[in-house]
């Protein structure tokens, strides 16, 4: 909401600054957009899902989204201040299966990886840095010591699947002909009913997807940065603390037409103050 964005109205706001204050945060030295489109990637699945597959006639893809991604940063040599960014995807696919022209279809859960690599600027820093801050659930153990080498975030959204084939194992890809996927965290197995390692021949048939992500990739360093201050943030309204009747908390909530009439392209009513919508929106 509107009155959530600011603890101090636009009206309330001091006019000066009144002094600059030194701030400790993460200031980002380089980043990266990418729009990948990953074609062919090899699906596993465990035992159960597999016995699935194998009796498959066509395959559907439902969905797909990000498990997890396992991030490492190196420096790269002979270039002072790049370090490369290398980035292991984990996808969990949703498929619909199936396996006659009559039948309905069943539904299964595979894994595919893909990973990649980067190189953004990331500056320099040898010092060593120590926090009096304590280790939970330890007793009078400070947290260990960190350096200034920089930190990697990559921010993405469920990849949009594109396409999914049923294939022969040696006809997918020659990379991809091995019936075991390869070694995976524990962290990722546990969300897979089943397991990945039961499989001691080459399964009867196989699935690829073509997934397409979006990504963000980010090098951040811990610094200090000097910040004009105009007050202490001090909240503008106060708390509700009663309890209203259901009834009447329900009735307060405006009716949701843009979910019932979908407002057309550029006409979106947040995007403009209340009384400028200029393109013709109704108010």
């Amino acid at each position: 909401m509107s009155e959530n964005r600011s603890c101090i109205a636009n009206d309330k706001m001091p006019s000066k600054i009144k002094e600059a204050v030194c701030i400790d945060t993460n200031r980002v030295y380089d980043s990266c957009a990418d729009k990948d489109c990953l074609e062919d990637l090899r699906v596993y699945f465990t035992d159960s899902a597999q016995c699935v597959i194998d009796r498959a006639t066509s395959v559907r893809c439902r969905g797909s989204e990000v498990l997890n991604a396992f991030i490492e940063v190196e420096r790269v040599p002979f270039n002072r201040g790049f370090y490369s960014v290398d980035i292991t995807y984990f996808f969990k696919v949703c498929l619909d299966v199936f396996c006659g022209p009559a039948n309905s279809p069943t539904t299964v859960e595979g894994l595919a990886t893909f990973s990649k690599k980067c190189i953004l600027y990331g500056s320099e820093g040898n010092v060593k840095v120590f926090s009096s801050e304590f280790s939970c659930n330890e007793l009078d153990r400070q947290l260990d010591m960190v350096t200034t080498n920089p930190k990697a975030k990559v921010q993405t959204v469920d990849p949009i699947c594109l396409e999914a084939k049923l294939c022969r194992p040696h006809d997918c890809c020659s990379a991809c002909s091995c019936a075991k996927p390869p070694r995976l965290p524990h962290c990722v197995c546990r969300c897979f009913e089943g397991d990945f390692d039961c499989c001691e021949h080459e399964p009867e048939k196989a699935v690829t997807v073509t997934l397409g992500i979006f990504t963000i990739v980010q090098l951040e360093r811990d610094v200090q940065l000097l910040i004009p201050a105009y007050d202490f943030c001090i909240p503008s309204k106060e708390c509700r603390c009663e309890t209203d009747n259901p009834c009447d908390a329900f009735r307060k909530i405006q009716f949701p037409v843009d979910e019932f009439f979908p407002p057309k392209e550029g006409c979106l009513k947040d995007s403009y103050p209340a009384g400028s919508c200029g393109c013709g929106c109704p108010e």
